[in-house]
């Protein structure tokens, strides 16, 4: 049940649609910041644009490929100053079709981003009504105002929880579930455990580097996603709140001409 719903379709652009799943929104992206996290890691850039299925696809795809090519391995021993380490651990036949997709990723990204842009412009002039409440069965989603700060705090202690805390269940089940295979394959928490016991030599010896490289990417997209998406809905909160205001509070005759109130 929503508070507006669109029957007639008589307008042809929406800046946000609030769901269930979450809230979804076309706002000013930096083309260049949104390319950078397809970079870290691909599919990051797409999910910040709330493109959801390709951002899984290339997820999945940096996650597979990634493992069998042992990229992540080899930077490990390329950071310890031991290239032909690095080299020896390469699987050529996996990491050969790593690097087409991965520009892809990045330049896609960047294309998307430069084009949702100038969507949410004409968007912005054309200013169509948009539901900003709405319940079911399961769930109630609405438009309100929440910390920035809080959302990146929370997503620092477990990635997912900022999604949970600004409501976008999507990104918030798909981070938590793919952290949650991250520490478990990593044993980055068994390392962590022994390094509270002081075993420093056996908390290095049984961590999966393989697997720990992909966590300092899955805590910053989060962090940076959780952040960037609740100071974009307290945008759109107070965006809303106006046009309401301003359809069924403001008098038409009311003007405001150098200062003065003129009725």
């Amino acid at each position: 049940m929503d508070n507006y719903r669109n029957v007639e379709n008589k307008f042809r652009r929406y800046k946000a649609h609030i769901s269930i799943a979450g809230t979804t929104q076309f706002h000013i992206r930096n083309p260049y910041v949104i390319a950078w996290w397809s970079a870290a890691f691909p599919g990051f850039g797409h999910l910040l644009l709330s493109k959801y299925l390709r951002g899984f696809t290339l997820f999945m795809w940096e996650v597979i490929v990634n493992y069998n090519a042992k990229i992540n391995l080899a930077i490990v021993h390329s950071f310890c100053g031991n290239i032909e380490a690095a080299k020896e651990v390469l699987e050529p036949r996996w990491m050969l079709m790593y690097i087409p997709v991965y520009l892809f990723g990045i330049w896609d990204s960047y294309r998307t981003s430069v084009d949702m842009n100038k969507v949410f412009l004409l968007a912005e002039k054309e200013n169509a009504p948009f539901n900003s409440f709405t319940i079911g069965a399961m769930e109630i989603n609405y438009l309100d105002k929440r910390q920035p700060v809080m959302s990146a705090i929370w997503s620092l202690f477990m990635p997912g929880l900022g999604q949970l805390h600004i409501h976008r269940i999507v990104t918030a089940f798909f981070s938590l579930a793919w952290t949650i295979a991250f520490l478990y394959f990593s044993k980055l928490l068994l390392s962590v455990q022994y390094l509270f016991l002081g075993q420093l030599t056996e908390s290095t010896a049984v961590l999966d580097k393989q697997w720990l490289l992909f966590m300092p990417s899955m805590w910053g997209f989060a962090a940076y996603d959780s952040y960037a998406n609740t100071v974009e809905n307290n945008k759109l909160f107070n965006n809303e709140q106006k046009s309401f205001l301003i359809k069924h509070y403001q008098s038409p005759s009311f003007q405001v001409k150098k200062g003065k109130v003129v009725k």
